[in-house]
């Protein structure tokens, strides 16, 4: 199959006319889904190596930037199931990638960690998966980074912006603390 390059279309008539009438923004949506296919790609292959599946991936990338992270805050940020959380998090505990404590003022909380393992792990699939980010951002223009994130964010439901930012900023916070 022969695809020909995708025009500039930040200046056609033909698609604010097409926005104007409703029309689906077909270009933005198949470059989401090619671009979300390619970028689990890389961690994918890692992944099936282990026996394992992005659900997995979700859960170890979120427990290794928020270490201690409750199961239920967890849930939260997955939006899943408990009980496909409770069968991906066995698999990632069992095989000695996450440890999950007790909580010191609360014994029925379930704190989550990313052992050395683990951590090793998620550095991997995150550096994968930033090298291609880098590679498609050296392409751009030096704003394309900012303008990335205020895009993603906006992509967001609106009530739950807040919260990821925060979430984003407290990982940072902790991770340039160690």
């Amino acid at each position: 199959m022969t695809i020909s390059p995708l025009r500039d279309r930040t200046a056609s008539k033909d698609q604010a006319a097409s926005r104007d009438r409703g029309d689906p923004l077909w270009d933005i949506i198949e470059l989401l889904f090619f671009a979300y296919r390619d970028f689990v790609s890389d961690p994918d292959d890692v992944l099936s190596k282990l026996g394992f599946g992005r659900a997995h991936h979700r859960v170890l990338h979120f427990v290794n930037r928020n270490p201690g992270m409750k199961v239920a805050d967890l849930l939260h940020i997955l939006n899943i199931t408990k009980q496909s959380l409770g069968r991906v998090l066995k698999q990632l505990i069992d095989q000695g990638y996450i440890v999950q404590k007790e909580g010191a003022n609360d014994r029925r909380q379930r704190l989550l960690y990313a052992t050395p393992k683990g951590e090793a792990l998620a550095m991997k699939l995150a550096g994968l998966q930033t090298e291609r980010i880098a590679r498609a951002l050296n392409e751009l223009d030096p704003g394309a980074h900012a303008a990335a994130c205020r895009f993603l964010t906006a992509m967001i439901d609106a009530e739950d912006r807040g919260i990821v930012q925060k979430l984003i900023a407290r990982a940072d916070q902790s991770r340039s603390q160690k």
